[in-house]
């Protein structure tokens, strides 16, 4: 993230190791794992704003520092990231922290949106289900497509049509498939075929189905 960041900010410095204090600076923006904010913000020096890249944790872990928080809602891997048009969750816990959370937010093409402490949580375990849990999804039905011989990449435009439906329309509108037409005999069908050729996915399948049902019997 640190560097995908100063990649996307030519007037930002660094990143720098572990151990930085910040003097000199008006603003760090501390980029590591949340488990060690905590040890990285005791280490600036009193007088710059603190921030963090969580999307699940408060301000408080920032203190006593004036602190914001920027989280952009975006994948980000190894081969960096492109936040232009993305959304981006801020926080500050005085006027001008906020302002400059909301001002990062815009010099990095991000949509920015303030959220309050108490719902960091939940925001974040939807973030992880939109993402990180599509790509497990995939990646297992990729794993029971090898078998029958077949690549990912005839998958790959499926799954853009699906999510573009489901952007357009939300999660009713966009369903189709056996459970969507009630045919349980095909769902039977596919479930014997995943129990036979990759078992350990079975669990997910069933919860899924499961899921699914329950979205085609919502009323929108």
């Amino acid at each position: 993230m640190g560097r995908a960041l100063t990649a996307a900010m030519p007037a930002a410095h660094g990143p720098f190791a572990r151990g930085c204090t910040g003097e000199g600076f008006d603003a760090v923006l501390l980029a590591v794992p949340d488990g060690e904010i905590g040890r990285a913000a005791a280490a600036i020096v009193a007088g710059p704003m603190v921030g963090h890249c969580s999307g699940a944790l408060g301000l408080d872990v920032l203190a006593p520092h004036e602190a914001f928080a920027l989280h952009p809602l975006m994948t980000v891997t190894e081969r960096g990231a492109r936040f232009a048009g993305a959304a981006a969750a801020i926080a500050g816990d005085t006027p001008r922290a906020v302002a400059l959370a909301r001002a990062l937010a815009v010099d990095l093409g991000l949509h920015p949106w303030k959220i309050d402490d108490a719902d960091r949580s939940a925001y974040h375990a939807a973030a992880s289900m939109a993402s990180n849990f599509l790509v497990t999804l995939e990646d297992a039905a990729e794993t029971l497509l090898a078998g029958a011989g077949a690549d990912r990449s005839i998958l790959v435009p499926l799954v853009q049509a699906s999510l573009d439906n489901w952007a357009a329309l939300g999660g009713r509108g966009a369903i189709t498939g056996p459970i969507a037409r009630g045919d349980e005999a095909v769902v039977a069908r596919q479930r014997a075929a995943v129990a036979e050729r990759t078992p350990e996915l079975v669990a997910l399948f069933d919860v899924m189905v499961e899921r699914t049902r329950a979205l085609v019997l919502r009323s929108d």
